[in-house]
């Protein structure tokens, strides 16, 4: 059986702000991101992971990735954080 794929949050510690993305490596995607390997990210280094929920194949995980890139989502992503004493 394949990996399960992870939505998973970030918080950047540069420029307050949140990324969510979907992979089935959550650390090595995590070390992606703060090594300049994304474009998206880049200019945001250092990020550090704040939320990560597993979700099954990569069709879940799309699906709730694109939840969470909402206002809706970002609102419960934001609280998650909020509750553990940060802000973005």
């Amino acid at each position: 059986m394949d990996d399960p794929f992870y939505v998973y949050a970030m918080v950047s510690l540069k420029g307050n702000r949140i990324y969510v993305g979907m992979s089935q490596d959550v650390p090595r995607r995590l070390t992606q991101h703060n090594q300049g390997q994304v474009r998206s990210t880049k200019p945001y280094t250092p990020w550090r992971l704040f939320f990560s929920e597993p979700v099954g194949d990569s069709g879940q995980a799309r699906t709730k990735e694109k939840y969470y890139k909402t206002a809706s989502g970002k609102r419960k992503l934001r609280a998650i954080l909020a509750s553990k004493g940060n802000t973005a």
